[in-house]
């Protein structure tokens, strides 16, 4: 199994599933049951007992998440919390044949489930995922097969990077050059130096990401916005040339990768256009974070802004480059009125990062640490560890990356110790397609949901690989385009 559970005894027989195994369960965990477990055996799990029980218990032990399972030859047990009870489902998948992962019905399949008792609680309450979609706007069908695939794996939170320099993938109603101006590029850097020649573009609706939102929800997956402010938004600026610090000069999107030095400038009514996007986003995604990003914000235009300099100063900053701090608190004060925190990448450690802010510390691992000590929650994202878009070796058949090496073992051998949560990135520009997302998430990201799920001692490397084969072949029915092991 993966991610392997706290504790499991295997236990002697089996317990069949048949056409007439009743269910007795809360309703949005029945509805995950049929829907997970339905396609494949072609059961309809009618109400009623002695067949699969999931109850609902509040048991300090198991905490918000966990949950108990026990499987006899007479038939499935289980209780936790909701959110427990749905990773269980997840468990008792695993457990059968390699089959149930099919979308239809297979005829010719016994559906026995062992003998075990299991007590799995997750060592972190924050187990995510980053997908950047604003390099490359993804299929909203591939964003419904990733959540599958991160629940699958017991990983709880999707990181959705919505918008960068390359691209705008949210629609704002009030402001809708973002997508039909912001959502569009002419053509994409392919390779370093080498352009496509291709047109790029697209977005989510609203109510796309409503659907994406519910979704996930029943699976136990919930979805973290981001809009990544003050830089990262030539996007914007190209939509509505105001918002730059330039406002005469008619940027075109980025068709580039690495950092544009076209940043937001520090204007009020710059500020009041920010909060009104973010307003539509806060009522879209209902998840209490809001990722404001903050990262790599070259400081050269707001250093020649006599405007830039008049906020700095007036803000009692001694230096420009703290506006980034600055926007950030503007704006975490706009989201505390709908009751959201902040999501902050590391950067604003070094320039005034809110109060109350979720700090994602991804520059390597000693500005966790960091993070820590100045009194922040911290979701521990070290590049070194934990960026999915890497290489996975120097190998020259690998797929262009933007960068390597992280092997497994690396990803698999990740510490965070005393942290908030975990989480893998997968950042796309060199991820076009989802057939090359999924080649660089998995295996990795199956390891990575270990590291997130199970305690860190003892961890066997070679145990877990061989562990892992196996799990592939669950993979295999569902289609992922995963790198081979070998």
């Amino acid at each position: 199994m993966v991610p392997m559970p706290s504790s499991l005894s295997a236990q002697d027989g089996v317990f069949a599933l048949s056409e007439s195994t009743p269910l007795r369960a809360p309703e949005p965990v029945a509805g995950l049951v049929r829907e997970l477990l339905g396609p494949a055996t072609g059961y309809r799990f009618p109400p009623g007992t002695g067949g699969i029980e999931l109850d609902v218990v509040e048991d300090p032990e198991l905490g918000p998440e966990g949950y108990r399972l026990a499987v006899t030859v007479d038939g499935i047990r289980a209780a936790g919390t909701v959110a427990g009870l749905r990773w269980a489902v997840q468990t008792l998948r695993q457990l059968l044949p390699v089959e149930v992962f099919a979308d239809q019905v297979v005829s010719d399949a016994r559906w026995d489930i062992p003998c075990v008792e299991i007590v799995d609680v997750p060592r972190y309450a924050w187990r995510g995922g980053l997908l950047d979609v604003a390099r490359w706007c993804h299929p909203i069908e591939f964003l419904y097969r990733y959540v599958d695939l991160l629940a699958l794996h017991k990983l709880n939170r999707l990181h959705l990077h919505l918008t960068d320099d390359q691209g705008w993938r949210f629609e704002v109603k009030r402001y809708p050059r973002l997508t039909e101006v912001g959502g569009w590029r002419r053509e994409s850097n392919a390779r370093e130096g080498r352009f496509d020649g291709t047109r790029h573009g697209g977005w989510y609706t609203q109510d796309e990401l409503r659907g994406l939102v519910d979704y996930a929800a029943r699976r136990g997956v919930a979805i973290m916005p981001e809009i990544d402010v003050p830089g990262h938004m030539q996007a914007a600026i190209a939509a509505y040339p105001w918002l730059g610090n330039d406002p005469d000069r008619q940027l075109a999107v980025r068709p580039s990768w690495g950092i544009s030095q076209h940043i937001l400038n520090t204007e009020d009514a710059t500020v009041d256009f920010v909060a009104r996007v973010l307003d539509e986003v806060a009522d879209v995604f209902p998840f209490g974070i809001v990722h404001l990003g903050g990262d790599e914000v070259p400081p050269d235009e707001w250093l020649s802004s006599a405007s830039a300099q008049a906020r700095a100063d007036a803000a009692g900053l001694s230096r420009v480059d703290a506006l980034v701090g600055w926007w950030a608190g503007r704006l975490a004060a706009h989201l505390a009125q709908r009751g959201r925190r902040i999501g902050i990448w590391d950067e604003l450690l070094d320039r005034g990062a809110p109060a109350g802010s979720l700090v994602f510390a991804w520059q390597d691992s000693s500005r966790v640490a960091l993070a820590q000590a100045d009194g922040f929650q911290v979701v521990a994202v070290p590049q070194e560890y934990t960026y999915l878009d890497w290489a996975e070796s120097d190998s020259p058949d690998e797929p262009l990356a933007i960068r390597g090496t992280l092997p497994l073992s690396t990803v698999y051998g990740y510490r965070p110790g005393e942290v908030d949560g975990v989480q893998g990135q997968l950042w796309s520009e060199y991820l076009p397609t989802p057939d090359l997302v999924e080649y660089r998430a998995f295996p990795r990201l199956a390891a990575f949901a270990e590291v997130g799920w199970t305690a860190p001692e003892p961890r066997d490397f070679d145990e877990f690989r061989a562990r892992l084969a196996g799990h592939l072949r669950r993979l295999d029915v569902l289609g992922v385009r995963y790198r081979p092991l070998d």
